[in-house]
This record gives structure tokens, C-alpha cells and sequence, in this order.
């Protein structure tokens, strides 16, 4: 079953718990079906990589892992902090709310 996340690729958000926490970066993935997220320069893993005509040498590469949703907060664009999400229909369209100014997070 797929919820809907109030996290969507490309937000700035920052780690609250884990062996990154306290880093600030963008969503690159969101995975909504598994409740997890892909964030620049978070939880990075090493990964075995064969040779192949991208990558002649092969070898070991560190690529970022996924980090669950409940693991960051989103960063508010206008008040950069880091807040929870409201959600408030506006002309038959749903926005999302940030929780500490009050100003809608969607372009």
C-alpha cells in the first residue's frame, strides 16, 4: 500500500537522527512505496562495480544509500528551518504548509 510522503525529490532537508544527522542537503530519489528517500551525500555505501564501457577500470564506488523518511526534516524556503509539513487545500489544490511561518512550501 503507497502513502503519500510530505517529502518530494529535489527539497532541501535536513538529517535529524543516524550517523549523518545534523547534514543539510537535496532529495535526488523519493521511493513513496517503500517510505524512503536518496539524499546527496547521506548514508553513502560502498558498491563492487564490474568494468563496463561507462566505467572501464571498475572497481569500488561510493554511491548514496536511501535513508527512511522519518529520519529528516524538510527545510523551509522561506524561514530555513527545519519544520514539520501542513497541508492546506487552496482553490481545489492541495499546498503544503510549513509548520513554523505559515507560508505554503509549493512554488
Amino acid at each position: 500500500m503507497a502513502s503519500s510522503m510530505s517529502i518530494r525529490k529535489g527539497d532541501r532537508v535536513k538529517v535529524i537522527a543516524g550517523k549523518d544527522k545534523g547534514k543539510e542537503s537535496r532529495v535526488l530519489r523519493a521511493y513513496p512505496e517503500k517510505q524512503r528517500l536518496v539524499v546527496e551525500g547521506v548514508s553513502m555505501i560502498k558498491k563492487a562495480q564490474r568494468p563496463s564501457n561507462k566505467n572501464p577500470q571498475g572497481g569500488i564506488l561510493e554511491v548514496e544509500g536511501t535513508i527512511h523518511v522519518s529520519n529528516v526534516l524538510l527545510l523551509c524556503p522561506s524561514c530555513s528551518q527545519a519544520t514539520r509539513i501542513g497541508r492546506k487545500r487552496e482553490d481545489g489544490v492541495r499546498v503544503r504548509v510549513c509548520k513554523k511561518c505559515g507560508k505554503e512550501i509549493d512554488k
